[in-house]
């Protein structure tokens, strides 16, 4: 695909900060009580550190890169899932202890996935009063970063779209794929493959359903195709967004943030 070698996105897949593992993380007692209270809010409840402003990601391979790091509160709000205002208790207040109490941060470091290996990566450790442990968040800024979901541009999949691929030895691979049906029963897909040196394209054809809006409904499905060559280290990519299938479901952080 064209895009995906004009663009910028295969250098930044290649040699960029690429994350795979999850940005937050937290302890099991943390995260069961997170989902028990999961109406509860998010609040600022202490003095935080000021961001240092820059930070290392260092991969196990010995390369290096320097990237801009966020504040322990933008930290906060990558964790909250409600809008960023409500953090601050004279924007937004809580019943009584419906909310967690972020009362200190650390700058540290954590490792974490990424698509050129382990890294060690700055992070933000957030300490709260009322839970049993602390959370890591990643602190490298990503809307800061270049990314390949912005390289890319912006392309809506519709309803027909590539969810997940796994190598299924050095010449196959099994791919989840979702449709949209009108009469809610399944169609016949067909998987497409290209092949270039670098890149295996993935696509789908789903047969037309006729002209006109209709109530449709999503549907799932999977299927095998062969490869030409062994895939080796070529990028797997969707032909309807042209990002990599990694982003779309296993890694939704990897080719940018969720919100961009």
């Amino acid at each position: 695909m064209e895009t995906w070698r004009t663009s910028g996105a295969a250098e930044i897949w290649r040699d960029g900060f690429v994350p795979v593992g999850d940005l937050t993380v937290m302890p099991p007692e943390v995260r069961e009580q997170i989902e028990h209270d999961e109406e509860y809010g998010w609040v600022v409840a202490g003095p935080l550190p000021a961001s240092p402003g820059a930070g290392q990601v260092r991969w196990d391979d010995g390369s290096a890169m320097r990237v801009p790091v966020i504040g322990p509160a933008e930290a906060l709000q990558a964790v909250s899932p409600w809008p960023e205002e409500w953090i601050w208790p004279d924007r937004h207040t809580y019943p009584d202890g419906e909310a967690y109490k972020l009362t200190g941060a650390e700058f540290t470091t954590i490792r974490l996935e990424t698509v050129r290996g382990m890294a060690t990566v700055p992070a933000w450790r957030l300490h709260f009063s009322n839970l049993p442990g602390p959370i890591d968040r990643v602190a490298a800024d990503q809307e800061a970063l270049d990314t390949v979901k912005r390289a890319v541009g912006r392309h809506d999949p519709g309803d027909e779209q590539i969810m997940d691929v796994e190598a299924r030895g050095e010449r196959r691979l099994l791919v989840r794929y979702e449709y949209g049906t009108c009469n809610g029963e399944p169609l016949d897909v067909v998987l497409r493959v290209s092949e270039q040196p670098d890149v295996v394209v993935l696509g789908l054809d789903v047969p037309s359903q006729g002209d006109g809006l209709c109530a449709g409904t999503g549907m799932g499905g999977q299927g095998v195709v062969g490869l030409d060559r062994p895939l080796g280290d070529r990028v797997v990519l969707d032909a309807m967004s042209g990002l990599p299938v990694l982003c779309l479901r296993r890694a939704p952080d990897a080719c940018g943030s969720r919100n961009t």
